[in-house]
């Protein structure tokens, strides 16, 4: 096995060919050490605002040993407390068994030991026989606050009291992502796993393009998808490269088949909605449908494109969904997704989004618990109902595209066992967010920085 080469530090320098060792992924003493450096340390995407629409309402978030109260106190604020009594320690709000998180609404919170009593700002209003203490409990009875903001639509928490502001944290992104008005998007589906690997490989089997060709092989018919993936400081972000006579503005940013445009862009967008239901809406799946019927042959990929949008836009707005209208030089430079570190992913596109995360179970390295959701533009009043639904890692219960992606999850974190593997070896172009991950993470967690390869 080489020796191991210098060490990567700054995001210039992930322009070389590295390796990754493999303790981040199956080190139990690394994963122990998580929970203190890195997830008490970070903002984490913990729910959308609109499952907190009235007063009183609230959600749980859960990583690792600390559960998160976030509730809205008032009809303009959410705050979030950490989920457990000052007094003894009991979680002040029990997830329900099988569930993900608990969802409710409460006037105030009573813990069910000893019925202390807190409001919904926090403060406590009873103790039972508080004049036992002799007043020294003053000051120190109310819930423990934890650090709230907002963006894209979801509330973000920070366990760490002197943690760095949410937009210096997410930067580039609000910039990148903000005429997207991700804010106006609800939830199609929404599902949850316990799944067998790490939850870094659960990420990294979705933040890079390099994998498409080999694990879905259907696409291929589609064109060739040659993809790329940037370091953006603590994030990255993926696109494709586009065939040469698309519009230079959707480089990176939409795929058009190779052949007929207009059959090749319908029929990968039923594949998509039949066999993945994600990155796509109905309304663009029945404009592509017509392309065969509203274009003559031989119209340039770039005019089906530029047709196919245009008409998929009205036929939405006709029914009362309204796409922001995005600069197209914009939206090149876009890409399709981004990594926000160390474990949200955005999917984005004017109309809809597919999100993932990722987070430990349990403390074990061998699992995670991953969540996916695909989210869309509704009209008025129309969002469906939806909750977390739990779902093992199969194609009856995810879909087809997805299920491959799992397939080499577990396999992945069984293989980085192996005597015989010296480490991850991403690819330098299209697989530069896996190295600028664990760039990032080492500097977190003091081990586990990429080498370059001798």
């Amino acid at each position: 096995m080489n020796d191991p080469g210098k060490i990567i530090e700054s995001v210039e320098e992930l322009t070389d060919a590295v390796s990754v060792p493999v303790e981040a992924y199956i080190s139990p003493d690394y994963a122990r050490a998580e929970r203190d450096l890195l997830w008490r340390k970070v903002w984490l995407q913990a729910g959308r605002v609109e499952e907190l629409p009235e007063v009183g309402s609230y959600i749980t978030f859960e990583v690792l040993d600390d559960s998160i109260l976030i509730v809205r106190d008032s009809e303009d604020s959410i705050q979030a407390y950490h989920n457990v009594c000052p007094h003894r320690g009991r979680r002040l709000v029990d997830t329900p068994p099988g569930k993900r998180n608990a969802v409710g609404r409460k006037p105030q919170f009573v813990c069910a030991y000893h019925g202390w009593r807190f409001g919904l700002d926090g403060e406590n209003a009873h103790v039972p026989h508080q004049e036992d203490w002799q007043g020294a409990l003053e000051g120190c009875n109310g819930l423990a606050k934890v650090k709230t903001d907002f963006w894209g639509g979801w509330v973000w928490i920070n366990m760490d009291p002197d943690c760095e502001p949410l937009a210096d944290y997410l930067a580039p992104i609000p910039e990148m992502l903000d005429p997207f008005e991700l804010q106006n998007m609800r939830v199609r589906w929404r599902k949850w796993g316990v799944f067998d690997c790490n939850w870094k490989v659960a990420m990294e089997a979705f933040n890079e393009t390099y994998h498409v060709a080999t694990t879905h092989p259907e696409f291929n018919k589609f064109g060739e998808f040659r993809g790329w993936a940037r370091a953006q400081g603590k994030h990255s972000h993926i696109g494709y490269e586009a065939p040469k006579d698309v519009d230079e503005n959707q480089k990176g940013k939409l795929r058009l088949g190779t052949g007929d445009a207009r059959i090749s862009t319908a029929e990968m967008q039923v594949f998509t909605w039949e066999k993945a239901n994600t990155n796509t809406t109905q309304t663009l799946v029945d404009a592509a449908l017509r392309l065969k019927d509203e274009l003559p042959e031989g119209t340039p990929p770039g005019e089906v494109l530029q047709h196919w949008l245009k008409t998929a836009r009205a036929n939405d707005e006709a029914r009362g969904v309204y796409w922001p209208v995005v600069d197209p030089s914009h939206v090149g430079k876009t890409g399709t997704a981004w990594q926000i570190f160390p474990n949200f992913q955005i999917g984005h596109a004017v109309n809809n989004m597919l999100c993932y995360s990722a987070r430990p179970y349990k403390g074990d390295p061998d699992k995670c618990i991953f969540e996916g959701a695909v989210y869309e533009l509704y009209p008025e009043g129309e969002a469906p109902e939806t909750e977390w639904e739990y779902s093992e890692a199969t194609e009856e219960a995810w879909c087809y595209v997805l299920a491959q992606d799992f397939s080499n999850m577990a396999a992945v974190q069984q293989g980085m066992k192996s005597f015989g593997f010296s480490g991850c070896k991403p690819n330098p172009y299209m697989e530069r967010s896996t190295a600028n991950l664990h760039r990032n993470l080492a500097r977190y967690m003091g081990s586990g920085a990429p080498r370059k390869l001798k």
